[in-house]
């Protein structure tokens, strides 16, 4: 049995790395994790004994196979259980992070399998992240990130990048959510901001915005 704070470690350490793809730094998970290089060394330390991540003193640490399937099961967890409040409980999208934070620590496996099968084993949550299956294995799908569009270009908004609840909340504001049809009407070549239609309405988004969206094209002859 692992500590809550194990487990965060291992979840750390998956993000970095599918951010990065190479061994992660003592720097960058306390970071993340708000906490000292020298209580990550320890960490790293005792993690390695258990044989859930290779650790080599200024290279970096990576994932086991048993830490791999740790980490994965605890991101099931957090995005079932994220899709479960908005869904069934009416939390909004900006809300569910740090409730799901302390769920995703219920060891119960037959308590998410049911879980899985009562939201009828959704394969994206609440911001348009994957949900990892029982096996461990996430759905990928077409997408890009919408600074990369152009004037003219049309998709549907499938992902956030970031879930702080402000940035969220700026989103709702701007009346953009999962599901919404945009086209992009012009950007500006100064700052890059876009100026975007969706439902009719037009609005604003800043360069740093339009880099957190993920966008499913649609092909112009469609």
């Amino acid at each position: 049995m692992l500590t809550q704070t194990e487990e965060n470690y291992l979840k750390s350490i998956y993000h970095l790395y599918e951010s990065i793809q190479s061994p992660v730094s003592t720097n960058a998970i306390a970071g993340q994790l708000k906490t000292t290089a020298a209580s990550v060394t320890d960490m790293m330390k005792k993690l390695a004994s258990k044989k859930l991540i290779h650790y080599e003193k200024y290279k970096g640490a990576k994932l086991t196979q048993d830490g791999y399937a740790i980490a994965t099961n605890l991101i099931r967890k957090h995005r079932l259980w994220e899709t479960f409040l908005v869904e069934k409980l009416d939390f909004t999208w900006g809300e569910v992070h740090d409730i799901a934070e302390q769920l995703e620590h219920i060891k119960s496996a037959e308590l998410i399998d049911r879980l899985d099968a009562f939201l009828d084993f959704p394969k994206f949550d609440p911001h348009g992240d994957p949900i990892p299956n029982s096996d461990g294995k996430f759905t990928l799908r077409d997408q890009v990130s919408m600074d990369i569009m152009k004037p003219g270009d049309k998709g549907v908004l499938v992902g956030v990048k970031k879930h702080d609840p402000s940035f969220l909340k700026h989103l709702d504001e701007k009346g953009i959510a999962l599901g919404k049809e945009i086209e992009v009407n012009s950007v500006n070549s100064y700052d890059r901001s876009l100026v975007l239609k969706i439902d009719r309405d037009e609005t604003t988004i800043s360069a740093m915005v339009s880099k957190s969206l993920l966008i499913k094209r649609i092909k112009q002859d469609d």
